[in-house]
């Protein structure tokens, strides 16, 4: 007698689904991935932001920031990542990419730059420490008009300071 083999389990679909299609053993901190692009931040000892093609899983650049990469995030309007940093320097990076030169540097956190979220328009970032404060930057320029014009002023704090 023929026996059908079982269906399988919700668990065993889920687990298939699970493994990753790449690793690195390079590091583990932050990773944000943009249309083909991955950039991915080291830790304490490794300092580094990584891009990488996910097509071809190849690296494709690799700048040493000085400290630990906390957070890692694309610009919604401008060719432009920002990153957030632990030891030693706790401090938040406006970096233009591809070049990876540097647009901003952004102090104030005594403690590790733990957390990072942007606004809406994609102008404003906010970033938490652990030294328990909150504060809001004015990091990206606005997103364009049809015409190529920025449409003006943060949505968030229309007059703040712009760090550019």
């Amino acid at each position: 007698m023929v026996r059908n083999a079982a269906p399988p389990s919700r668990a065993a679909r889920v687990r298939a689904r699970a493994i990753p299609m790449h690793s690195s053993p390079t590091h583990v901190a932050p990773v944000r991935a943009c249309a083909g692009l991955l950039a991915s931040g080291g830790g304490t000892a490794d300092r580094c932001i990584r891009f990488w093609n996910t097509l071809t899983s190849t690296p494709l650049n690799c700048v040493d920031t000085g400290s630990q990469v906390c957070n890692l995030m694309w610009s919604k309007n401008v060719n432009e990542v920002v990153s957030t940093h632990g030891y030693s320097l706790n401090q938040i990076i406006v970096w233009r990419y591809p070049s990876m030169t540097k647009v901003a540097t952004l102090t104030g956190h005594t403690y590790r730059v733990l957390y990072l979220a942007m606004s809406p328009d994609g102008q404003t970032i906010v970033t938490g420490a652990g030294d328990e404060t909150l504060r809001f930057w004015n990091a990206f320029p606005g997103p364009k008009n049809k015409d190529g014009s920025r449409l003006g002023t943060s949505l968030l704090f229309p007059s703040g300071a712009d760090i550019r």
